[in-house]
């Protein structure tokens, strides 16, 4: 059964690919060789770098420069309209490889209607889906100003120009707490929806959820009810099994980002500090939960004395806090009822190889003709709106 009309369809996880001057139309004069901005190699070109190691970048290929490091996915994954036999490189070298929705506001528009959909959350791409790019950076300032200007940018380019179309969510200036709330403060001012942030800190060398060092993060974020959006792998670690096992093992099992995170939350003291915080797993998937809420309220139930754990069942901090996000998830949505149907949103992933546009809202249809239509309308718009402060 097709979804009804009346269903605005809202996907809380896409990516906007950045323009080339991003930040070079931002930044002060004395930043314009610092900042970040887009390379076409002469000739091949290496350089270390820290998370990336050597990288190489081929004569002519287009690549983000930011201070003197090469960051060499220019537009991760953007593989929307191309037949995925033609995925053998899955990072287009240049914007000649992307179709204008990744990184046109207007061709983005019209995507979106093309796949039935009425609404995006996007996350960055060169700046990192959570700004750990600017973690790297040697001179703060410019660090913050680049912050800045990416949050700017989304206002000005894409939300304001299609306030019913972009939910806009914002990056922090992650290195410092204070500059973070500060940001937090600013962008919720001029009417940010959410904040995405990295779904384990500590890996980064940040502080942990369990430190309380976020805490004023998420006191200002729990006052202005902004949720947190923590999209799976922006803890910048991926799980793998072996170092030459195959990239699919990889990408079946990314999910197990999210498992990890749903776990620390809840027995971290963040949820009874925070009781009004809101977080989202972004493309964490559902399926697991049902295992996962079962496995962590049996560990609570055991050991909770021994571990000084709080007298709260994990459960209830998930039917409170958390909220999960699926693409296409049979399982997840036979088991809705036990996660919770209000715990539920979709995501379209426009542009990356999970994506299923421009086929969204039947693909969608399909996954949900045996539910509801109320439980239908909640999972694919109304628990979004609620979420994410997204007026209809």
């Amino acid at each position: 059964m097709p979804l009804q009309p009346h269903m605005k369809m809202i996907s809380v996880d896409d990516h906007l690919i950045e323009h080339p001057t991003v930040w070079t139309d931002r930044l002060p004069a004395k930043y314009q060789h610092l900042a970040p901005r887009v390379i076409t190699a002469k000739e091949d070109m290496s350089a270390k770098h820290a998370i990336f190691g050597e990288v190489f970048v081929g004569a002519g290929q287009q690549t983000w420069m930011f201070e003197d490091r090469l960051y060499p996915q220019l537009a991760l994954n953007a593989v929307a309209g191309k037949d995925p036999k033609e995925w053998q490189n899955r990072e287009p070298t240049s914007y000649e490889d992307i179709i204008p929705g990744c990184w046109k506001p207007a061709a983005r528009v019209a995507d979106m209607d093309m796949g039935g959909i009425h609404a995006m959350v996007m996350y960055p791409t060169f700046p990192r889906f959570a700004g750990t790019a600017f973690l790297e950076s040697e001179d703060k300032e410019l660090a913050l100003l680049s912050v800045r200007a990416w949050n700017d940018f989304v206002f000005e380019e894409w939300s304001d120009p299609y306030p019913d179309r972009f939910i806009p969510i914002s990056i922090l200036p992650l290195w410092d707490v204070d500059l973070a709330v500060a940001e937090l403060e600013r962008v919720a001012e001029r009417g940010s929806k959410g904040i995405s942030f990295p779904e384990n800190p500590a890996p980064l060398g940040l502080p942990s959820w369990t430190s309380g060092g976020w805490d004023k993060v998420c006191a200002a974020a729990q006052a202005h009810d902004m949720p947190l959006c923590m999209h799976f792998g922006t803890s910048g670690k991926t799980l793998k099994p072996s170092a030459d096992c195959s990239d699919l093992a990889v990408t079946a099992t990314m999910g197990l980002n999210s498992m990890i995170t749903f776990a620390d939350l809840l027995f971290s003291p963040v949820f009874h500090k925070f009781p009004q915080l809101k977080a989202v797993l972004a493309e964490g998937g559902i399926g697991w939960l049902p295992y996962m809420l079962e496995r962590a309220e049996l560990s609570w139930s055991k050991h909770r004395w021994h571990n000084k754990a709080s007298d709260v069942n994990p459960r209830d901090l998930w039917a409170r806090n958390l909220y999960g996000c699926y693409i296409t998830d049979a399982h997840g949505v036979g088991a809705r009822h036990e996660i919770g149907v209000d715990r539920i949103m979709w995501e379209c992933d426009y542009p990356h190889s999970d994506s299923d546009w421009p086929h969204s809202r039947k693909m969608a249809a399909d996954q949900l003709k045996d539910v509801p239509d109320d439980e239908v309308h909640q999972i694919v718009e109304l628990t979004a709106r609620k979420v994410f402060n997204f007026t209809a």
